[in-house]
């Protein structure tokens, strides 16, 4: 691989973790008046119907070879599935946790991919890889526990590190199928993951919120065990939509163009900018405090990205 075509792959990359850093502490903000799985439903069909809207100037000049075939079909169901999943579980740490640990905690997205990329699609994984992930584990778990006295595993992290896991074994999907259609692929990931999660929002009874209020109504849903109070504000839907397009359209788009040279192990790696950049806009915005759990989790998760990155820039690793 030239070293252009190197460097535009990285700078994909980067762009693709700059751009899902603006998820977290915004989603936290919005969920004030828009419902946690409703919430992940608009965020991907922000995602869908902005790159859509590009897709039709794109499309009559795309050659046929580049779209989506027969044989490409498990992999795109596979992935809009697993889309439909892991932006609920999201939400729902989102809502439960701390918008800062929860942006550091995306980074064990790195490790789910890696594993399965490793055990399933035999990807190679080098030594310095290994100790990002273990630097990588070692940070989330420490985010996972709510205090070290009691030792007890806070709900909203194990929401968002399920959501991790959904998210890796996607990513190795969306990656068998990196080489076709860019826009095609953020388009049918954006419309079928959101729909998917609007029906489960129309399932759970969030709905119910909108039908009876057109300005805004708070309402008592049962969710994970504990009566949660849910507003729904149908006037922050086109934010909602803006911020999906934004953080899960162009983030997925510059996020399957890298995959293309990168590979799924190397492009999720550079992930770890994102939580950094994420946690950062949540002291901003959101007036989160950063505790001592957090710092120290920072320091090794930087520790872990130093590894990360000091592979991903050997020339030889690269994936041709």
């Amino acid at each position: 691989m030239s070293d252009s075509k190197k460097i535009k792959a990285i700078i994909y990359a980067f762009l693709a973790a700059v751009f899902y850093a603006l998820n977290v502490p915004f989603s936290k903000l919005l969920m004030q008046k828009i419902p946690p799985v409703t919430m992940a439903g608009l965020l991907y069909l922000g995602a869908g119907l902005g790159v859509g809207f590009f897709y039709l100037f794109k499309i009559k000049k795309e050659a046929k070879e580049e779209r989506l075939s027969k044989a490409d079909l498990p992999y795109a169901i596979l992935m809009v599935a697993l889309d439909v999943i892991a932006p609920i579980l999201l939400m729902l740490g989102i809502r439960k946790g701390n918008s800062s640990e929860v942006s550091l905690l995306g980074n064990f997205e790195i490790v789910a991919t890696t594993l399965i990329a490793l055990a399933i699609f035999k990807e190679k994984v080098s030594g310095r890889l290994w100790s990002a992930i273990l630097f990588i584990t070692a940070a989330s778990i420490i985010l996972s526990f709510e205090s070290a006295e009691s030792f007890s595993l806070s709900i909203g992290s194990l929401f968002v590190l399920g959501a991790t896991v959904c998210w890796g074994l996607e990513n190795n999907c969306t990656r068998r199928i990196s080489e076709k259609s860019t826009y095609q692929i953020v388009t049918i990931k954006g419309l079928g993951s959101g729909f998917g999660s609007m029906l489960v929002a129309f399932i759970s009874g969030e709905f119910a919120a909108l039908s009876k209020s057109t300005a805004g109504l708070e309402t008592s849903l049962q969710k994970a065990g504990q009566e949660q109070a849910l507003v729904f504000v149908p006037a922050f839907i086109p934010l909602v939509l803006l911020l999906g397009f934004v953080a899960y359209g162009l983030s997925i788009f510059t996020y399957v163009r890298a995959q293309r040279d990168l590979g799924a192990a190397k492009t999720s790696a550079f992930y770890a900018v994102a939580p950094f950049v994420g946690s950062f806009l949540s002291f901003v915005f959101v007036g989160e405090k950063l505790t001592w759990q957090f710092l120290l989790a920072l320091l090794i998760m930087i520790l872990g990205t130093y590894f990360v990155v000091a592979d991903t820039l050997e020339k030889e690793k690269f994936v041709k």
